[in-house]
C-alpha cells in the first residue's frame, strides 16, 4: 500500500516543481504516518515539521521523538499568545469571553496553527499537508479552515484503522501508530468525544454493517451535518 502512497506523492510533488514539504507534528498516529510518508517521498531533508504546541503540551515529548526518528528539519512555535490575543480582540468586540463557547474555544487554535503552516510555507515556497483521514473526514471531526485544509492530502482515502497499517508496513514505531487519539485540548480521546470507537465507525464505512442502531444514527447525522467540510465551496452561479 505504501509504495502507491509515495509514488503519488512524489508525482504531485513534481508536477509541483520539486517544492518542500510543511507538515504539523502533533504526535499522533495521522501526522507521524503522513511526515513518514513524505520522507520516504521525497527524502527528510524536503519536508518540514512544525510543533505547535498551544502553552504546555503534555505529549510533545512524542512529537520531537518523530522528527527526530525521521530525520526531518523541524520547528517549535508555540501559539498561545496568539490564541490568548484573538480571544481578546474577539471578546472585546463582541462583548463575551468567546472561550466559554466549545466551537470557539476548540476550533480557533486549529485555525491558528494552520496559519503557522502557511507562513512557514510562504517562506519555503512549499505545500502543506492535511493530515485527516476518511473515518475524521466522514464524521467531520475535523476543523473547517484549520486541520482540514492543506495543499494535498496523504491519508483521505484510508481510515484510521488503515492509516496504522499504513504505520506498520513503514516500520514506525509502535509509540507513533498506536498512540490513542486526541485533540490535545479538552482531556478526552476522541473516541470518547465521538461516542464510539474508530473500530466501529472503520468498519460502518467500509462494509455499511454496524449492529448498534443508536450509533448508526448518530454517525449517519454528524456525516450528513459536516458534508459542508467536504464539499466545494455553493456559490450563486456554480451550480
Amino acid at each position: 500500500m505504501k509504495e502507491k502512497i509515495i509514488a503519488w506523492i512524489r508525482d504531485y510533488f513534481e508536477a509541483q516543481g520539486n517544492p518542500p514539504a510543511v507538515v504539523g507534528i502533533s504526535g499522533g498516529t495521522d501526522s507521524s504516518v503522513t511526515a513518514a510518508l513524505l520522507c520516504e517521498a521525497l527524502g527528510p531533508e524536503k519536508v518540514w515539521g512544525v510543533l505547535m504546541p498551544c502553552g504546555v503540551q503534555h505529549d510533545i515529548d512524542v512529537s520531537l521523538a518523530l522528527v527526530r526518528h525521521l530525520g526531518m528539519p523541524y520547528r517549535v512555535v508555540n501559539i498561545e499568545e496568539p490564541v490568548k490575543a484573538l480571544a481578546s480582540l474577539v471578546g472585546e468586540a463582541m462583548d463575551c469571553d468567546p472561550n466559554k463557547t466549545d466551537a470557539y474555544k476548540t476550533n480557533t487554535p486549529a485555525r491558528v496553527r494552520m496559519t503557522v503552516l502557511y507562513g512557514i510555507c510562504a517562506l519555503l515556497g512549499g505545500r502543506v499537508a492535511n493530515t485527516c483521514n476518511l473515518s475524521e473526514d466522514y464524521v467531520g471531526y475535523s476543523t473547517k479552515f484549520g486541520d482540514a485544509a492543506g495543499d494535498f492530502a496523504v491519508l483521505s482515502a484510508f481510515t484510521k484503522t488503515e492509516v496504522r497499517e499504513i504505520g506498520r508496513e513503514l516500520g514506525l514505531p509502535a509509540m507513533f501508530v498506536e498512540k490513542t487519539p486526541e485533540d490535545g485540548m479538552s482531556g478526552k480521546s476522541d473516541e470518547e468525544k465521538l461516542g464510539f470507537t474508530y473500530e466501529v465507525l472503520d468498519r460502518y464505512i467500509r462494509s455499511g454493517e454496524i449492529e448498534d442502531e443508536a450509533v448508526k444514527a448518530k454517525i449517519d447525522r454528524m456525516h450528513k451535518a459536516n458534508l459542508h467540510k467536504l464539499l466545494p465551496m455553493p456559490g450563486y452561479g456554480k451550480d
